[in-house]
């Protein structure tokens, strides 16, 4: 500046300002003081921030929670602090703190809203708020509005709220507990997916409260969380409270978020032009989904339960008997003598590492579940006790069941050393014997935590984290100590487990319709909340009825089949529909309490409508797998919801009972006993084929299908570029590309992906990686990349209609 020269007071301030501004646009985070409270912005980049709000500066400034992988990003951004608003800016987000400031160190408190009305002034004599005013706006650089936080709250827990007796559930050592909450602006048109899993049978959140925690017991069936929720307005958001939390979208134009317990309000915002974008910002957070086992993607034969090593080896042999595909066969519980004795009874297993080594000649891989109970006569409860490595209670007793539960207590895996303990005692006396996977059964934990204490704190805290510890424990050993890819099948989930190698079924659910149509918008939600690996035990888990007469004539004669059915007259015709249904989920896998499990048990009518879409699974593996790696490279998950894929089709926003199975299949499962056609919405700006019989059919309107009992309403999108395999008896034979189809209509392109399906070689780059495009005009399909097949394309290429 030359001497002499004045300037406006405005404008010499902003200029002394300017340092401290540009040194903190390069720190981690904004730090706003805001009266008795402290907001912080913390960017991971430039589509994802997190924003933080609590009385206690040291609680808004420390670390994310549980699950939270990834580390801030700030390149990019930029902060402003003007009179009337603090302003974060990326490339892709602005973030708007309503409430201006003097300075970085001096701020001042925000104005509180102006209209307050005298009664309101009455009011607030006898009733306030727990924390101070906060408006924060998140929005495009070109102004769109995203999303809008208009309040927060910081609770004591007291009589009024009806929560005071919780504090019975921390001990005098332990941090204060609060009440927390936020509260985001809901406009009418807004929609929310994800949350985890619960099973009550709708998509679309809005206008349901959300109970999101594990509960074995919750209505519909048992519930898990992942605080995650993905809305058509261009945005994810990632509630960082492991707490039991509750969520109630779209009421009174506004969406809560309340947690039982915290000591700030955290989350992350994440903006997305498309979905998948932002399940790239929930990878980044969150972590890879890895690749599973090949194995993994074929068919999972299980009951509840094979009890002995002969009755195993007789279920391997049939299929292979039979000529029929599949991979992994499981061991259910009870193989052991005592719970958590980590043995197989000799009498029913005499010798399972034998067992296991034939099993791999077959072509079979294993699984077998481990529990994380111990009975106080087992022989390592007392060691365990002493070391102080259960759930326990205040005074350090084992938390139990007693006296209905006399399965012991759940060892705590959020300690590093006990966690390390259970892998090497899992290692060393179950995995040693051949077996392949693991079953984490029980991962709520089965006992809930909540006034029991875990080595990181208060189960009542930290209610909804044990699936990620107990995965973490079995899925580190693997790395460790094994060189074949992790597969775990835990019952729940949170923040973070998709990137365990873990899997995550319904649970025990019935045997029943109502629970097939439910499962259909559950496994959407749960795939939405960036779990790409949802199951459920195809046909129920629930023994069943000793009758059951349906309304309408049973369209399988259930007669052959009274060994295993009983007298419910349509439980064939239920399996089949749920068969079919479950040959289209990123996992197939079949359980369940009847005598017998394989698509041999349900009648001679059943038998080959089971076999062939069996063989179809297996006919469409290299799809399937390719699926699987575009996962693991985004983020996105496969079996989606039409919201993702058709987000300006208005009738595509709420459809619960279809749904995408990757980038071609349309999936339409039969859910209703006795019906042959059902309604078929296909979405706007695509045509599509009828799978079945290569019929195309404009997009845009609801059709009536034919749904014989052999056929599964399936429709490919015009475009779509599907790789078909030779048939094999499991994923571990060589896998010949049979065909190439098209589906012609649209230009499409297919990203076609193999490797040795059994180790991390592909985290290397050790794989075949071929990319498909179809050029619609010309009728020209071009490949580039890895050489996928011998021979000409003419020998394998099928284009549909001819073309």
């Amino acid at each position: 500046m030359r001497p002499g020269l004045c300037l406006p007071v405005g404008i010499a301030s902003l200029i002394a300002l300017l340092p401290a501004l540009n040194l903190q646009a390069q720190q981690s985070k904004i730090v706003i003081p805001r009266g008795e409270s402290t907001i912080v912005l913390e960017p991971y980049a430039p589509n994802v921030i997190r924003v933080t709000l609590s009385l206690d500066k040291d609680e808004a400034t420390a670390a994310p929670g549980y699950g939270i992988e990834a580390k801030p990003a700030p390149a990019g951004w930029s902060y402003e602090a003007g009179e009337s608003a603090h302003t974060y800016r990326s490339s892709r987000m602005v973030v708007t703190l309503l409430g201006g400031t003097g300075g970085h160190h001096d701020a001042v408190p925000a104005p509180e809203p102006t209209n307050v009305q005298k009664t309101q002034a009455s009011i607030g004599k006898f009733f306030n708020g727990s924390a101070p005013w906060a408006d924060i706006r998140f929005s495009t650089p070109d102004g769109k509005l995203l999303l809008e936080m208009n309040g927060w709250q910081m609770s004591v827990p007291n009589h009024k709220d009806g929560n005071a007796t919780i504090l019975n559930e921390k001990r005098p050592s332990d941090k204060d507990f609060y009440q927390v909450g936020a509260t985001f602006a809901s406009p009418a048109d807004e929609h929310y997916y994800g949350l985890g899993q619960n099973q009550e049978g709708y998509l679309d959140h809005r206008g349901h409260t959300v109970e999101c925690w594990n509960n074995y017991v919750a209505t519909g069936g048992p519930t898990w969380c992942i605080p995650f929720a993905v809305t058509n307005k261009g945005y994810g958001l990632v509630w960082d409270n492991p707490s039991q939390t509750t969520i109630m979208p779209g009421f009174n134009e506004q969406t809560r978020w309340l947690s039982q317990v915290g000591n700030r309000v955290s989350f992350f915002v994440i903006a997305g032009h498309s979905t998948d974008e932002i399940y790239g910002g929930y990878r980044l957070l969150t972590g890879a989904t890895p690749l599973l086992p090949k194995a993994a993607y074929g068919y999972i034969q299980c009951k509840q339960r094979y009890i002995t090593q002969d009755e195993l080896m007789g279920v391997a042999k049939g299929y292979r008997d039979r000529h029929l595909p599949a991979d992994v066969l499981v061991v259910d519980w009870f193989y052991y003598t005592k719970m958590g004795q980590m043995d197989m009874d000799p009498k029913n297993w005499p010798d399972p590492k034998a067992m296991n080594d034939e099993l791999h000649k077959m072509g079979f891989q294993t699984m077998i579940s481990v529990w994380p109970r111990f009975v106080p006569d087992d022989r390592f409860y007392d060691s365990i006790n002493k070391k102080g490595w259960f759930e326990h209670l205040a005074d350090g007793t084992p938390t139990n069941g007693l006296p209905y539960d006399r399965a012991g207590s759940d060892i705590d895996t959020t300690n590093p050393e006990a966690a390390r303990w259970y892998w090497d005692t899992i290692r060393d006396n179950i995995l040693s014997k051949g077996f392949d996977s693991l079953w984490a059964d029980e991962t709520e934990p089965d006992l809930p935590p909540n006034g029991s204490y875990y080595h990181i704190g208060p189960g009542t805290r930290y209610y909804n984290v044990y699936p990620l510890f107990h995965t973490a424990a079995l899925y580190d050993g693997f790395r460790r100590d094994t060189s074949h890819r992790a597969l775990i099948l835990s019952r729940d989930a949170y923040l973070g487990v998709q990137s365990k190698g873990t899997i995550v079924w319904s649970s025990d659910i019935a045997p029943t319709w109502d629970t097939l149509k439910r499962q259909v918008p559950t496994g959407l939600d749960a795939a939405a909340s960036g779990l790409a690996y949802w199951s459920n035990d195809t046909g129920g888990w629930q023994y069943l009825p000793g009758e059951h007469h349906p309304a309408h004539p049973p369209l399988l004669d259930p007669s052959d089949a009274r060994d295993n059915v009983g007298g419910y007259d349509d439980y064939p015709e239920l399996y089949t529909r749920w068969f079919e249904y479950a040959t289209f989920l990123p996992i197939m896998r079949t359980h369940g309490s009847r005598n017998f499990n394989e698509v041999w048990s349900y009648g001679k009518q059943a038998e080959p409508i089971l076999e062939k879409y069996l063989k179809l699974r297996y006919e469409l593996m290299p799809y399937i797998y390719s699926m699987g790696y575009s996962t693991y490279e985004s983020g996105a998950p496969y079996m989606r919801a039409l919201f993702m894929d058709f987000p300006n089709d208005a009738k595509a926003a709420d459809l619960n009972d279809e749904y995408m199975f990757g980038p071609a299949f349309l999936v339409a499962p039969v859910t209703d006993q006795g019906v042959t056609t059902r309604e078929v919405y296909l979405p706007a700006g695509t045509d599509w084929y009828n799978y079945w019989t290569n019929e195309r059919v404009h997009g845009g309107q609801t059709i009536s299908v034919n749904a014989p009992i052999d056929q599964l309403p399936l429709f490919v999108r015009a475009g779509s570029i599907v790789p078909l395999g030779a048939p094999v008896l499991s994923t571990n034979e060589p896998q010949a590309l049979a065909k190439v189809r098209v589906y012609p209509g649209s230009d499409g392109s297919f990203t076609l992906y193999q490797d040795d399906g059994k180790t991390y070689g592909y985290e290397k780059g050790e794989s075949k990686i071929t990319r498909l495009h179809w050029t619609d005009a010309a009728g020209r399909l071009v490949h580039e990349g890895a050489e996928a097949w011998s021979g000409p394309d003419d020998a394998l290429l099928q284009i549909v209609g001819g073309k």
